[in-house]
């Protein structure tokens, strides 16, 4: 699955694992990403879009 939304570029972000005795290790936070059918250009298209994006109605699911 691609961790790429198509509708605001939303990708992996980066960062660290901080521990107890504070010892540094890489990470990355990955979004919610869901493959749907949506409505684009008037046409039922499968787009990889993230749960944001869903929620706040940047996108129009199709049925």
């Amino acid at each position: 699955m691609a961790s790429l939304c198509e509708i605001c570029s939303k990708g992996p972000s980066s960062g660290n694992n901080v521990s107890h005795s504070h010892l540094k290790t890489r990470r990355t936070w990955k979004p919610n990403i869901q493959r749907v059918k949506a409505i684009v250009n008037g046409e039922v298209k499968r787009v990889n879009t993230c749960t944001r994006c869903l929620r706040s109605g940047k996108i129009q699911r199709a049925i």
